[in-house]
This record gives C-alpha cells, structure tokens and sequence, in this order.
C-alpha cells in the first residue's frame, strides 16, 4: 500500500497517488492465465486430434473407391472427423474465454495502482494508509479530490420564472460568503435541464434549475464547498432611462380617478379625467408619479428591463421630469392624481 500525496500538494497528470494492496489481484492475474495456458494446451491437442482423423478419413476414403474397405467404416471416420472438429471448436471457445479472463484480471490489477488524471492541487484527502476502500457500482467510496483552483465553478439555482431568460454565456457577478469584500465575475457555462424541486407538497415547494457560472477571476483564496450567491445578467442597456424600482407602482383606472384636495383649503382640479389610461391584462395601469406644480400626476409608463434597485422606462415620462419616490407604501397606496406633494431632490436619469 501506497499513498504519496498530502492534503494540499500540487501534482502534475501521470503523478502517482495511490497504490492499494495488490497481493489478491496478482494472484488472480496469475490463476487465470494458468488456465489460459491450459486452455490454450487443450486446444493444441484437439487439433492434433482433428488431424489424425482426417488423415484416417482420407485414407478410408481412398481405400473404399478401391473396394478395399466398406461403406460402415467410412461413416465411422467421417463421424470421427465431425466430433473432433467439434472439439477443436469448443477448445478455442475455452481459449477465448481464459484470454477475456486475463485481460478482467489485468484491468483489475492496474485499477490498485491511481495516477493524477489531471495537473491540480490535492484539495480532499479522505484516507490513510492502512484505511479500507470500499468502492463499487452503486457506492462510491472517495479517496481524494484532485482540483484545478485556477478553473472554479459556481453551482446556483435559478427559479423556473427566471430559467427561461437564462442564455449561456450570460455574464454573472459571485460574492463568496467567507469573502464579503470581493465580487468575482463569471459566466454562464451550463444550463440544468431538469428541475430540482424542494418542499414538495407544501406550501414552500420551490421549482429550481441548476445553474453552472465559471468564475473567470478565481484566486487563490478560493476553495471548493465556499458558500457562493450570483446575479446573472441576461440583458443590458446603454443610456436608457431608468428610475429606481420601488417608484414605479399600479393602480386601476378607477383609483387613478380619485382626486385629492389641496393644502390651500382651495377646490381640487381633478386633471385625472382628462388623462385616458390603459389597463393591461389583469387591469391595473402602471404607473410613475411625475411632480407637476407641486402636485402628483399619475403618468403611464411601459417598463423594460430591470435590475435590483432601478427599471428601465421605455416611454412615458421623460429625461428631466421630477418623479416622486421614498416611501414604497406611500407610493403604492397613499398618493392620488392632484395629490400635493412637497419638493425634495428629485430622482433623474442615471
């Protein structure tokens, strides 16, 4: 037995790892081909014997067109011939069978001695010498790992209303929980095809897809098992207008009608129902509001891509309007068209 690596050297591929004891596959190795020998034995006399009865064949044969012999003697040596074509045929049957029982056991015997099968660092290291290796077809029984720390891999999970705008080769940015000051870059090298489902049959059920990011700067800091989250990116945009997220609210046309009075103790003007808006689908109308002499106006927007804090305006307001944002509650349920609302720094395009 033999176990020339420690947790954390470099080898280079080809390097010897490990050599498991060898003494029961050198001793099958040599059982089986002492049977191949034999076999191979065997088979030579059933070809001598396959020669001498065609020889007698023939000379039977001969001495039958002569009237020197009779017809049953004849019928013997040609059945002797059969048979012992036979013979001949099963031993090379046997043969083959000891030259296939060589080479499982040669296979057997060079699967105790591991090389590196590729250039890494030892980054697992799960025996000893002296320690039992029970590997078989259903169980693996991991000796070591042998990892290239200059090529790592993100493993994510994306929620299936996310997959499907997933491309490969989408760019990524990673944080490493052990390493909160970096952000590593990535992209998107595998996509799942099948789902992961978690909480089946409760009310946490998520319906995830593996996701396979390769961080292109790794470092050395690095290691295989670091807990990692991602954001990929599936689109982007260069000078668009865009306004942060939680400004952009929905209302139905009805509330959109609802006025509100002015501070000034005055009459409010309910421009609302000069404006038409149209809702989508489920109708609500989504909206911005833009800060027009002091009061809010509920403007339409249409809305592109979007980010964590800030989403892309396709049309509906423009560069320049002073749009209200702050509070989320107030945005989305409190303020009404004509609304007055007091001026602070407005949010413009970034």
């Amino acid at each position: 037995t033999y176990l020339g690596v420690k947790e954390g050297d470099w080898v280079e591929k080809g390097d010897l790892l490990v050599r498991l004891d060898q003494e029961r596959y050198i001793a099958a190795l040599e059982q089986t081909e002492a049977n191949w020998r034999s076999a191979k034995a065997n088979a030579d006399l059933a070809r001598e014997s396959l020669l001498k009865a065609e020889k007698d064949f023939e000379r039977v044969k001969t001495l039958l067109a002569q009237n020197h012999e009779t017809q049953a003697v004849y019928d013997q040596a040609y059945a002797a011939v059969q048979i012992e074509k036979a013979r001949h045929q099963s031993a090379l049957e046997l043969v083959d069978q000891a030259r296939a029982a060589v080479k499982q056991a040669q296979d057997n015997l060079s699967k105790t001695t591991i090389y590196a099968p590729m250039a890494g660092t030892i980054s697992f290291l799960n025996k000893e010498v002296g320690e039992i290796a029970l590997g078989s077809q259903f169980q693996e029984d991991v000796i070591m790992i042998v990892s290239d720390l200059s090529q790592m891999e993100a493993l994510v999970r994306v929620d299936e209303n996310d997959i499907v705008d997933v491309s490969l080769g989408d760019s990524a940015s990673i944080e490493i929980d052990a390493l909160p000051d970096e952000v590593f870059h990535g992209a998107v090298r595998e996509i799942a095809s099948s789902a992961s489902i978690s909480g089946a049959g409760t009310t946490e059920q998520k319906t995830e897809f593996e996701v396979k990011l390769a961080i292109l700067d790794a470092g050395e800091s690095l290691r295989p098992g670091m807990t990692a989250s991602a954001d990929i990116v599936i689109e982007t945009r260069d000078s668009t207008l865009c306004v942060p997220i939680q400004s952009v609210t929905v209302r139905t046309p009805d509330q959109l009608k609802t006025g509100a009075s002015t501070p000034a103790g005055g009459a409010a003007a309910d421009s609302s129902s000069l404006v038409e808006y149209t809702p989508d689908k489920d109708g609500f109308v989504p909206i911005v509001w833009v800060v027009d002499g002091g009061a809010a106006k509920a403007a339409q927007v249409e809305t592109g891509i979007q980010s964590d804090t800030h989403i892309e305006i396709l049309s509906g307001i423009a560069e320049g309007d002073e749009i209200v944002t702050g509070s989320y509650r107030a945005i989305s349920q409190t303020l009404r068209n004509d609304m007055h609302v007091q001026a602070g720094k407005a949010e413009k395009k970034k």
